[in-house]
Order: C-alpha cells, then structure tokens, then sequence
C-alpha cells in the first residue's frame, strides 16, 4: 500500500468522511447494539459520529484516505467527546431502557481511559468494498507517527476481537474485556509512544 495517499480532512471532506464512517460501522457489533433497527442505524449514526468524534473535525485531527475509502477521527489529549450531545441524540432516539443499558456502557468504557494525556480513536473505519486492503494499517501508522512525536499514549476501544490482531501489529495492548448485560465486548487498547509499527 506504498501509493496509498493519508491526507488531513478539512470541514469540506466532513460529509463524505460521515458517509464513508456509517457505512464501515453498518455492520459493526456495538453500533448496531445501540441502533439495530436497519432505518434507525441511516438516520441516527450519522449524528453519533458528530456527537461522538466530531470533535476531531474541529481540530484537524481526522485522517483520510485521498477518495474517501477510510478515515480516522483522532480526539487529542484532553478533549473528549460531546457527552451532551451523545445524550440527547440517544434520549430522543432510543428506548428508556435501552438508554440506561448504553449509559451503562458508556460509563464502564470512560473508567478504561488513561489518566494522562492522551490520543483517542473513537472511530476508525473502511468502506466495505475497500476493506482487507491495508487501508486500515496505512490510516493507524500515519496517526502514530504524530503520536510518537508527541510522546503521548493512544488509546482505543476495538468493537470486535476480529480488529485486535490489527492494532496489536501497530503496539497496541488489550487492556481488559468491557461489556454490560447483553452489550457485545469491547477490547480497550493502549499504546505506549514509539510502540512497533506494522509495514504492509
């Protein structure tokens, strides 16, 4: 994936960027946990994303590749996504209790987080077609390289045990398994600055 092309996204490429995100997570185990309902998923994700990671628009945290097949929002250290706005999203799209069972989750997924200083990937995503083609590893090894010049940890939550070996490549390390009730595991990661990177 040498020719492959990371650029920095810019408020021009937010839309497709969303688009591109809600397809790669249409299949996902946690989001289709929180909006399992095909139309509810179209219509609500795309304002989670903003809730949840649009933050990193703001900041000019989010990675693309140059036609918009993948893209990864980065959250800097000390910012945090927009938990009001995640709550009023959720209170006005889902069930009283399938909130308290998502709050729950979120809750136990916040209590994983490093206490210093940190980058956070909220969301990393490919588009179906273009999956398995090392999008993924191209978009990880561009963020980290910021990273490690930095010096700060990154940290993640992997949504399915099928992602680990992937972020294990670029030095990531399981934390722990995190679920609620019936929730599907979440895998937090952490990484110290200059962990290994993996070369296509």
């Amino acid at each position: 994936m040498n020719s492959l092309k990371i650029k920095t996204a810019t408020a021009a490429d937010k839309d497709p960027i969303i688009k591109t995100i809600t397809q790669a997570f249409s299949t996902d185990p946690a989001a289709r946990w929180i909006f399992p309902e095909a139309q509810q998923y179209m219509k609500c994700f795309p304002s989670f994303i903003e809730a949840f990671a649009g933050r990193a628009f703001e900041r000019g945290n989010v990675d693309c590749v140059n036609d918009y097949s993948g893209a990864a929002l980065w959250l800097s250290p000390g910012i945090h996504p927009d938990e009001a706005a995640v709550a009023t999203l959720l209170q006005h799209n889902i069930s009283e209790r399938d909130q308290e069972r998502v709050f729950a989750l979120f809750e136990q997924m916040e209590k994983y987080h490093p206490a210093e200083p940190h980058w956070y990937l909220p969301m990393i995503g490919v588009e179906p077609a273009k999956q398995g083609n090392g999008y993924g590893s191209a978009l990880l090894k561009h963020a980290l390289q910021r990273c490690d010049s930095d010096n700060k940890l990154a940290y993640l939550e992997a949504s399915s045990a099928q992602t680990i070996p992937l972020y294990e490549r670029h030095g990531f390390e399981v934390l722990g398994t995190l679920q609620v009730g019936c929730s599907p595991s979440l895998f937090p990661m952490t990484r110290k600055p200059g962990g290994s990177h993996f070369d296509e």
